[in-house]
């Protein structure tokens, strides 16, 4: 057997938070999944994405260490059906407090690409094709 690529995980610091954002984006979670220690969704495709508290994680792995909050240890980003949407998501997301970590721009690869930051400050990219 061939291993394949299943599951994102998430740790997290704080799991209601976490998952308000990422139902922001369009991600469908149980809205009963806030005060669970583990949480999975499942995504376009038949991959998954799974957050665990840092909590839970160090229940298994005593000498976890999450690092710096937003070390870049991971990417996600978020397909929009237009450019003018990147703009509106960007906006509702900062204006919800997200902190944005560049606002929208046209880039040279030839999409409108903006990046917000989850509350554990992992950096979201938000790009749709520009025309």
């Amino acid at each position: 057997m061939t291993p394949r690529f299943d599951l994102i995980g998430v740790a997290t610091a704080d799991m209601a938070a976490s998952l308000a954002f990422y139902r922001r984006l369009g991600l469908d979670i149980p809205a009963d999944a806030d005060d669970e220690p583990h949480v999975e969704a499942a995504l376009p495709g038949g991959l998954r994405i799974a957050w665990d508290t840092e909590a839970t994680i160090r229940s298994f792995d005593p000498g976890f260490d999450p690092g710096p909050r937003g070390g870049g240890r991971f990417g996600l980003a978020f397909l929009c059906d237009s450019p003018t949407e990147v703009d509106e998501l960007y906006a509702e997301l900062t204006d919800a407090g997200y902190e944005g970590h560049k606002a929208p721009w046209d880039a040279f690869w030839g999409q409108r690409y903006a990046v917000v930051g989850d509350p554990d400050g992992n950096g979201v990219d938000l790009f749709a094709r520009l025309p």
